[in-house]
């Protein structure tokens, strides 16, 4: 089982490497000038928008953010499928905030902690089949945690994509209603979606640090999963996982595998959390080492 996962996810990752060579060569540029203008993308007229750059932009580009606060509009959306419903097929009523869908695209900031995304949502940047897309170097934040108990709320969240997150600043997702059990968590995988989660800060938010749902599998690494609630890292339903030197702490759980989920989990550090610090559940395997 582990040598068949490094082999899907070794391939991602090479399959990633192809698609950012051959794409590299357009980029436009987003600053936040909040001049009222639109742009065309360009490094003397730079889209003020990353809402109208992400509509704007083809299949396979790439968008470089300048220093700045991009704050998203919410839209509504409501999906007929649950990522943590018994019932797969299940109306759920979420918002959004940047939606990615129906293509790839690079969104990279030029340093994280000058390029704050708020997303004022409780998807706050969807992935929707999207095929090879990154976001690197950007700061998450600002949530909205939807009413709807059954939205898998986070600030990164992938449907039927596949997605590197790396270098990036998840924290600060703390809008919680009270009524509900679950808030907002990091970067969450959903329905097929295969995901690298490299070297990211994910602190203070108030669900799953990273989870994976209905058939999702990542290459989890080196990234600080710090305070929270639920699981560090989740791995649940038929998902599948490597998980190598993360630090995880001060969750109520820190790694766990779920339902019939697999995880080769190596090398991690896992400490001052409230409950387990790492469990296996139902008929899930992980293989747990050093």
């Amino acid at each position: 089982m582990r040598y068949i996962i490094v082999a899907i996810l070794l391939f991602l990752i090479t399959a990633g490497c192809a698609e950012k060579i051959e794409y590299e060569q357009r980029t436009i540029i987003v600053k936040a000038l909040n001049d009222g203008l639109i742009g065309s993308g360009t490094a003397y007229d730079p889209y003020r928008s990353l809402e109208v750059a992400i509509d704007s932009v083809p299949d396979g580009g790439r968008i470089l953010l300048l220093p700045g606060i991009y704050e998203a509009q919410p839209s509504e959306y409501v999906e007929s499928e649950c990522g943590n419903c018994e019932e797969h097929l299940t109306s759920v009523a979420a918002t959004a905030g940047f939606h990615i869908v129906d293509k790839a695209l690079t969104i990279h900031g030029v340093n994280r902690d000058s390029c704050i995304l708020v997303t004022n949502a409780g998807y706050g940047v969807l992935f929707e089949r999207s095929n090879g897309s990154e976001i690197s170097n950007v700061t998450i934040t600002g949530a909205k945690r939807d009413s709807d108990g059954n939205a898998t709320d986070a600030a990164v969240v992938a449907k039927y994509s596949r997605v590197t997150v790396q270098n990036c600043t998840i924290a600060d997702n703390v809008d919680r209603d009270t009524a509900l059990v679950v808030g907002i968590g990091g970067v969450f995988g959903r329905e097929s979606s295969n995901l690298i989660i490299h070297n990211n800060w994910i602190r203070n938010n108030k669900w799953d640090g990273i989870a994976l749902y209905r058939g999702a599998a990542a290459f989890i690494t080196d990234n600080t999963i710090d305070s929270g609630r639920g699981a560090g890292i989740g791995i649940t339903w038929d998902a599948q996982a490597i998980v190598q030197r993360n630090r995880i702490s001060n969750y109520w759980k820190g790694i766990g595998t779920f339902g019939n989920s697999r995880a080769v989990v190596q090398n991690n550090v896992v400490f001052d959390n409230l409950g387990w610090g790492v469990i296996l559940t139902s008929n899930s395997f992980m293989e747990v080492r050093n």
